[in-house]
């Protein structure tokens, strides 16, 4: 116990002489920054929801700020033009991840593709996701997927709705619909809702397994800024993340390990384990199994938690919106008609539908502060040094409601998107990151979510369940979900009674 305490003390002594040589050795020409407490830097300024947090500091320290978070330094941009050179002059630079906690162990000691560092075997696996995950190819191989989870969501939402509205909670309902797409995609299986393919001990399990991976994808590990508090398991983090590691693992193993038993099981064929299966059968080195798990891990972090909270955040803005919504509902009307359901390819046709989604995700960008990028030399940003191993972030959030890009930024108008001269309005919204290491998932959620929403606004008439505006309050985490859940009242158009079975 003596041992332990004198310990303790000398590492704290340690760090305090460390901490002062970071501050009194401070490189010149750094961005600005407010004066930091000793030891901790700038963490007690970490209050939620941050991306508000970091944008006050903003508009009092510029555009570009410098934090230390403990041993950390961190950069924070708040502008487009410094965020465009980031990820254009200084892209290689910064295409590296910091190392965290989180990385080394949901990350495969940071070898899955958002964790891992920018060196070759991360080439490698862009261009695995790129052409054998995410290609159009691979994506339009599993449509039927997309199709059949999304018409389960308007048959399960028209239970009850047939001639007078009825109360539903949509946040559970996207969140199952892109559980299952997504599980669909990857393994063949669903787990939530009617029609289950498999037994409900299974199904109980990596509805729990998921739950908990994509609840923890942005967890804060404080051993990251303050090493010495690696010492304590403060809140229980290591443990309860390393326990989650090994749920993941056996869970995804063991899909692996089914779908190599029933190698040419039909059902399965279709399904990305079983794409890479058959690649790791001729290049074993390429399409390990650590490798596939990797893979699957981010596309559950990536590919779930968004596509839902963004359709929740659309339905929100559409609600409070009441003549948006009648606007796009007449766009559908026009272009696809009374006789039959739209369909995915339809969506390119409904420019008011997609311009709806655009303004939602300048409003509501469900990664209001992107993924952190690395420093891996020392470069430049708007005239200011950045050394070496920085933690650069970029502000999306407060970049989207810049008065200097966006007249009225605060308001919904999905029309500011319209029209072939507001091209360059697409380019001044990042939702899915700038640069080599953007986001190469952001078809798969466009096609998710246009189609899905097309279909709410074809098949329902919508209305809030009170006079009262919608609770537009956003959560904590690294992405943003709503405060409140959100409930509205749905019924069945008369138009669509007999294209929406009702048993």
């Amino acid at each position: 116990m003596e041992n332990t305490v004198l310990y303790a003390i000398l590492l704290t002594a340690i760090s305090l002489v460390i901490l002062y040589f970071f501050r009194t050795r401070e490189p010149e020409n750094l961005p600005p920054y407010p004066p930091p407490l000793p030891i901790i830097g700038h963490l007690h300024h970490l209050k939620q929801p941050l991306h508000r947090t970091l944008h006050s500091l903003s508009t009092k320290y510029g555009p570009i700020m410098t934090l230390r978070f403990g041993v950390r330094r961190f950069v924070v941009v708040s502008s487009l033009p410094l965020a465009e050179e980031c990820f254009t002059k200084n892209d290689i630079v910064l295409a590296n991840r910091p190392k965290l906690f989180l990385g080394k162990h949901l990350g495969y000691d940071y070898t899955a593709i958002i964790w891992s560092p920018y060196v070759e075997r991360w080439r490698s696996l862009r261009k695995i996701a790129t052409i054998e995950v995410l290609s159009s190819h691979r994506l339009n191989v599993l449509s039927h997927v997309r199709r059949d989870e999304i018409q389960r969501l308007m048959l399960r939402l028209a239970l009850g709705g047939f001639g007078s509205h009825h109360r539903v909670e949509l946040k559970t309902l996207f969140s199952e619909l892109t559980f299952n797409i997504m599980m669909r995609m990857i393994a063949g299986k669903r787990y939530y809702g009617e029609g289950v393919n498999v037994d409900e001990a299974e199904a109980r399990e990596a509805r729990d397994v998921i739950k908990q991976l994509v609840g923890n994808g942005g967890i804060s590990y404080a051993g990251d800024f303050l090493p010495i508090l690696k010492l304590v398991d403060y809140n229980g983090v290591k443990k309860r993340v390393v326990e989650l590691k090994e749920k993941i693992d056996a869970f995804i193993q063991g899909l692996i390990d089914e779908h190599r038993g029933k190698k040419g099981d039909p059902e399965l064929a279709d399904s990305m384990i079983s794409h890479l299966l058959r690649l790791q059968e001729s290049q074993p080195e390429d399409y390990s199994d650590v490798t596939i798990k990797g893979l699957v891990v981010v596309l559950l972090i990536a590919g779930t938690d968004t596509s839902s909270l963004t359709l929740e955040w659309i339905m929100t803005n559409l609600l409070n919106n009441p003549e948006k919504l009648k606007k796009a509902q007449n766009e559908i009307d026009s272009t696809i008609g009374h006789d039959s359901l739209l369909e995915e390819l339809d969506v390119s046709k409904l420019p008011y539908l997609q311009c709806i989604i655009l303004e939602t995700l300048r409003l509501n960008p469900t990664a209001p502060l992107l993924l952190p990028h690395a420093s891996s030399d020392d470069c430049t940003i708007g005239g200011y040094f950045v050394p070496r191993d920085t933690i650069v972030m970029v502000n999306a959030w407060a970049i989207h409601r810049d008065p200097e890009l966006w007249e009225d930024p605060l308001s919904f108008k999905p029309e500011r998107f319209e029209g072939r001269g507001n091209e360059k309005q697409h380019k001044l919204i990042l939702p899915f990151g700038l640069g080599r290491r953007a986001c190469p998932g952001a078809p798969l959620a466009q096609q998710v979510m246009g189609w899905t929403l097309g279909l709410l606004i074809q098949c329902f008439d919508w209305k809030k369940v009170s006079e009262e505006e919608i609770d537009m309050r956003e959560g904590p985490g690294t992405t943003m979900p709503k405060v409140v859940p959100l409930e509205l009242m749905c019924k069945v158009r008369p138009s669509m009674e007999k294209l929406v079975p009702k048993d």
